[in-house]
């Protein structure tokens, strides 16, 4: 057992990386396939696929096998949260994860566990809920919310969104309330400190960075859209729980 503090391991891990030229995927990019997944949209296996073989993903064992199981699980976990996101029952995903982590577990070779990834990224995304299959939303409010959860890091009016679901602004608005409990506009906000939060968590972004990226309009909005919903500023909340998980 290494016994080493943590400290003095991540700095040694930094340099090594340096020195060897290396950087695990940028935040966004390690994303984008779970918000294809999301959105139902078949481009997730080829993206996902892309990062989990490509040489920037995390070195979690020596043994590749090991790694490559590892890492599978991470990705299956990743692929069932934002399939619930996308409308998927609960049950459903969580079986769906069970199965296919028993189906990693007796894989045998890097070949299989990379076929059973893809299998499973594509699997997850062809189950997103269809238009009217989903009892809770409209099919105008689900393009809605999969139009916004998408375009996060650019500016999104209420306007765009009704005209990208060909809907006039007024009607959408009236149906996007009634159906979600919230108005367009505070539900961008909110999706976008979900973001944010997870961002002061698990990446290295500065504060403006993060808040430059989800199109906040000045680093002092973004500070007080982000205590608003959480009470903390995002520095505190960064200090709270960055990399606790």
């Amino acid at each position: 057992m290494d016994d080493a503090p943590i400290e003095k391991k991540l700095v040694h891990m930094a340099f090594v990386q340096r020195e060897d030229g290396f950087s695990h995927h940028p935040y966004e990019d390690e994303l984008r396939p779970y918000e294809y997944l999301r959105a139902g949209d078949m481009r997730a296996g080829e993206e996902a696929a892309r990062i989990f073989t490509g040489n920037q993903v995390g070195h979690l064992s020596d043994d590749p096998v090991r790694d490559k199981r590892y890492l599978f699980v991470a990705a299956t976990t990743l692929a069932t949260r934002f399939a619930i996101e996308g409308g998927m029952d609960q049950e459903t995903a969580y079986n769906l994860s069970d199965l296919f982590i028993q189906r990693m577990d007796v894989c045998k070779t890097l070949d299989e566990i990379i076929a059973l990834h893809r299998a499973m990224i594509e699997e997850f995304t062809l189950r997103k809920p269809k238009p009217g299959q989903d009892a809770r939303y409209s099919k105008p409010v689900l393009l809605a919310l999969d139009y916004i959860y998408l375009h996060l890091q650019e500016t999104i009016t209420v306007a765009g969104v009704a005209a990208h679901v060909n809907l006039n602004r007024s009607y959408l608005s009236v149906l996007f309330k009634r159906e979600t409990g919230s108005s367009v506009s505070d539900y961008i906000r909110e999706k976008r400190v979900e973001a944010a939060e997870n961002m002061l968590k698990f990446s290295d972004f500065t504060l403006q960075e993060i808040g430059n990226y989800l199109a906040f309009n000045s680093q002092s909005h973004f500070v007080s859209v982000f205590k608003a919903y959480t009470g903390m500023t995002p520095g505190a909340y960064r200090q709270k729980h960055f990399r606790r998980r």
